[in-house]
């Protein structure tokens, strides 16, 4: 038999615990963490002073292991995507955890990296700067916007209200794609066109 033929239903995987805890307390939850998280990185790249006088190479080399988390990120989502129109059930989860896991991972790099060395300018003129930064906004709107969702996503499904998962992650898988592919195209302009004017 193939896996397609052996994979257990999406019910078999779900918690009982997220179902008892019932879908408005669920948002809330989801709702609180969000923010709380936006906030913190807004307070983080905005208002905190990064920190003085550090020379790390490990700090240094941050940057492109973001890009490689969210690079990560796609590769698991486009997986999972795939796994589960073959219904592969458990390869899916397995698949999207693994998304999840790299996009945290990228999260906590990230926090760590601005920390030390706050936020990073885009001093290249031209074509290329308004194109930069419509990658750049377009990336932060929609990071905000993912959040609340893959949690709901996650929520769903593990609460095994799979038709209600189904439409959420319509949305939200393209929308953490987008995300994870415009924060490697984000490190490759930077390291690329993130050269000072000439005078």
């Amino acid at each position: 038999m193939t896996e397609q033929q052996t994979s257990p239903s999406p019910l078999n995987y779900q918690i009982p615990a997220l179902r008892d805890l019932g879908a408005g307390r669920a948002m809330a939850i989801i709702g609180a963490v969000s923010l709380t998280a936006v906030a913190f990185l807004f307070w983080l790249i905005y208002f905190r002073a990064a920190a003085a006088g550090h020379s790390s190479a490990v700090v240094a080399a941050l940057p492109a292991l973001n890009a490689s988390l969210n690079g990560l990120s796609a590769v698991f989502l486009i997986s999972g995507y795939r796994a589960v129109r073959r219904r592969q059930y458990a390869r899916h989860i397995a698949f999207m955890l693994a998304a999840v896991g790299s996009s945290a991972l990228f999260f906590v790099s990230y926090v760590i990296y601005h920390s030390f060395q706050g936020d990073t300018k885009f001093l290249a003129t031209g074509v290329i700067r308004p194109l930069y930064f419509f990658i750049l906004i377009s990336h932060i709107v929609l990071s905000v916007i993912v959040v609340p969702m893959i949690l709901t996503s996650l929520y769903l499904s593990f609460s095994g209200r799979m038709a209600a998962h189904k439409r959420v992650s319509r949305w939200t898988l393209p929308i953490w794609l987008y995300v994870s592919v415009t924060g490697v195209l984000i490190f490759l302009l930077l390291k690329l066109f993130n050269t000072p004017p000439a005078l």
